[in-house]
């Protein structure tokens, strides 16, 4: 890949294994906005800065960024240095039944994202559609956030910073319709201040304890946990079982069969092993687009 600076751009020629479109769209982030149906162009909020990003086959264009920005912040959150072609040629080779999976959403990466904005968001999503998901960030980011400025008529808000969120009240999120999940919020944002919720000693925990921690959080349950493992945490063994995963390992592992998600996730843990955040990436948003395990009405 070919880093240039153009202008106040920054544009990545000859991009392999990473598409935008499937990055941002596969149920990983919400703090975003397509800006054209039509092409891979959208804007997005992430450790307190806007960007504007559009791809165009094998070329990418981060658009007034500084070169200093995309290396401390824009490098990382995209995952850019790892190498994902070896990632899928490691899982292909111990199993060929994510074979159509990888193949089709070969271009997800799987985003490094802030730990506080990751738990808050995935509190959020239980039992939510994505577009609602990303209504309700989008709506606490603009009363509690930063404004980060405007891109093609949308104006763009950080998320709140744990300081942001600490008066927030039951009462207040309700006002957002985040529902029966404002108060697991409020402990969330109180466990995570008072250091019962610790960042820095979940990075240093392995999968186990950091979702025995996690779950101490009211609401917060294996998958939320595992999902904060994954993507607010780097833990890319985390292997997250929600209703798709679940009908998804069913249809492919398990013919068919109502399968318990506490056995799904052991069996994720022995079959992809430490790759097993990237194995559940690929199977998700290929098993989510096409519907797999879901029975047809007659």
């Amino acid at each position: 890949m070919e880093i240039l600076q153009e202008n106040n751009n920054i544009v990545l020629k000859n991009v392999t294994d990473f598409d935008i479109e499937q990055t941002l769209e596969c149920g990983q982030c919400f703090h975003f906005v397509r800006l054209d149906v039509d092409k891979k162009d959208y804007v997005l909020s992430a450790y307190q800065k806007m960007l504007h990003i559009s791809q165009n086959g094998d070329e990418i264009i981060l658009f007034n960024t500084s070169m200093e920005d995309y290396n401390t912040i824009w490098k990382n959150y995209f995952d850019l240095e790892r190498d994902y072609k070896s990632i899928k040629q490691d899982l292909l080779s111990h199993d060929n039944t994510l074979k159509e999976a990888i193949e089709t959403m070969s271009g997800v990466r799987i985003l490094s994202q802030e730990f506080f904005e990751t738990l808050i968001s995935f509190i959020i999503s239980q039992n939510k559609q994505i577009p609602h998901i990303k209504k309700i960030v989008s709506d606490i980011s603009t009363k509690y956030g930063n404004y980060l400025g405007e891109c093609n008529g949308v104006n763009v808000y950080a998320f709140p910073t744990l300081e942001q969120m600490s008066g927030v009240t039951v009462e207040d999120l309700k006002e957002l319709k985040t529902g029966f999940r404002a108060p697991y919020i409020v402990d969330a944002v109180q466990k995570v201040k008072d250091k019962t919720i610790d960042e820095a000693q979940l990075r240093q925990a392995d999968v186990q304890e950091c979702e025995q921690l996690l779950t101490q959080i009211k609401g917060v349950g294996a998958k939320v946990a595992n999902c904060t493992m994954l993507f607010g945490l780097g833990k890319t063994q985390a292997f997250p079982v929600d209703v798709w995963i679940k009908r998804i390992m069913e249809h492919l592992y398990f013919n068919g069969e109502d399968t318990p998600k506490e056995k799904i996730a052991e069996f994720a843990k022995e079959r992809f092993g430490e790759y097993g955040g990237y194995a559940q990436q690929y199977l998700f948003y290929y098993g989510k687009t096409i519907k797999m395990g879901v029975k047809k009405s007659k």
